[in-house]
């Protein structure tokens, strides 16, 4: 039983020399860095007693659903790195990872399903959302506690109330945080004429939109590549809260086989803080799972701006990839304002603070398991 990756139905295991950076040093306890290099190969189960290995098995194939193919985003990448380092390996678990196709809806339904375990949503809203509409799934896991959407202007606009009588382009739909933020700043929304553009943020600066809708690791980063000026509008400065890289679980399969979901996130964790201190090695773990048309330097951008927003608004004193229950009752109170849910859920039956509350002693990851 081998950790393996597969895209659509199945990609081609990682090349050799990626398979070979296997666990990192797993004697001794203590935090979650992957020090300064993976350490020589070692066993499956090497991370894990005889007894909880044996329960992990006992979970079959755990299929993980990422949030958006494998773009390097906090909560893609870190997996895909769980899996080349040998960390899911070395705690006995046999993982599958699929490609999203960034409909959150669709990821939250798999789940329910049971035809995935666990995936990766976009934030805490999104949860929400989907759960207000009957799906049954349960967050075990929150990295960035920022909306991770922004409005893009040109540097003339410094006000937002100037996007009155002017056109701004989304991906389907504007963005409930965004909308938020503009009715916060006063923008009269009726004024603004709203259209549907692709995913080419060089509408922009042509002049075809005055405004665009787009996601902070993402449309901004392409742009500045450009040599294009811009300006970024957040959501956050309004007071406007939201959430990045949330894990959800099927409830059934957490009631089942709680520790092959505990030790999921602790490989994760793990290799999550590997890769910020080698992104270009996980990086290009996610390269290799994508075949052509990556580019490696993009997305290495991508991670590293995904991360820095993790860090930059990580609650004091809490572990990283913690959930609580009052993030996401506020979350929910934000929604039902702005209509987009008819009322707020139980919130303490939708979270899982304990699992990852579980994986930390004294602010540090427990590794190896318990």
């Amino acid at each position: 039983m081998r950790t393996r990756t597969t895209p659509a139905r199945r990609l081609p295991a990682l090349a050799a020399a990626a398979a070979a950076l296997l666990l990192a040093g797993c004697s001794g306890g203590g935090g979650a860095g992957g020090g300064d290099g993976p350490a020589p190969s070692v066993s499956r189960g090497s991370a894990v007693s005889a007894q909880r290995c044996a329960q992990n098995e006992a979970a079959g194939t755990i299929t993980y659903v990422t949030g958006y193919r494998f773009q390097s985003s906090v909560s893609i990448l870190d997996p895909v790195a769980a899996e080349a380092l040998g960390y899911f390996d070395a705690l006995c678990l046999d993982v599958e990872i699929q490609p999203g196709s960034g409909e959150t809806a669709q990821n939250a339904q798999l789940v329910a399903a049971g035809t995935a375990q666990l995936s990766s949503i976009a934030g805490a809203s999104d949860v929400l959302v989907n759960v207000a509409n009957g799906v049954d799934v349960t967050a075990v896991a929150l990295f960035g506690h920022v909306p991770v959407a922004t409005l893009l202007t040109g540097p003339e606009v410094t006000d937002l109330r100037r996007l009155e009588g002017t056109t701004l382009g989304h991906k389907g739909a504007l963005p409930v945080t965004i909308e938020a933020m503009l009715r916060s700043a006063g923008v009269d929304l009726a004024t603004v004429e709203q259209v549907q553009v692709g995913y080419d943020p060089t509408v922009l600066v042509r002049g075809q939109v005055q405004s665009l809708t787009g996601y902070k690791s993402n449309e901004p980063l392409t742009l500045r590549e450009l040599g294009e000026e811009v300006t970024e509008w957040n959501p956050e400065d309004h007071g406007i809260p939201g959430s990045i890289a949330t894990t959800i679980v099927n409830p059934g399969f957490l009631a089942e086989h709680p520790t092959a979901v505990q030790d999921f996130l602790r490989a994760q964790l793990r290799a999550y803080a590997h890769c910020e201190q080698h992104a270009a090695e996980c990086v290009g773990y996610a390269a290799e799972l994508s075949q052509a048309g990556y580019d490696i330097e993009h997305e290495q951008r991508v991670w590293e701006t995904e991360t820095a927003l993790v860090g930059s608004s990580q609650p004091a004193g809490q572990p990283l990839g913690a959930i609580d229950a009052a993030t996401v009752r506020a979350e929910a109170e934000f929604l039902l304002g702005m209509g987009q849910i008819d009322a707020v859920p139980d919130v303490d039956a939708l979270v899982a603070e304990d699992v990852v509350a579980g994986l930390y002693e004294d602010g540090e990851l427990v590794w190896p398991a318990p």
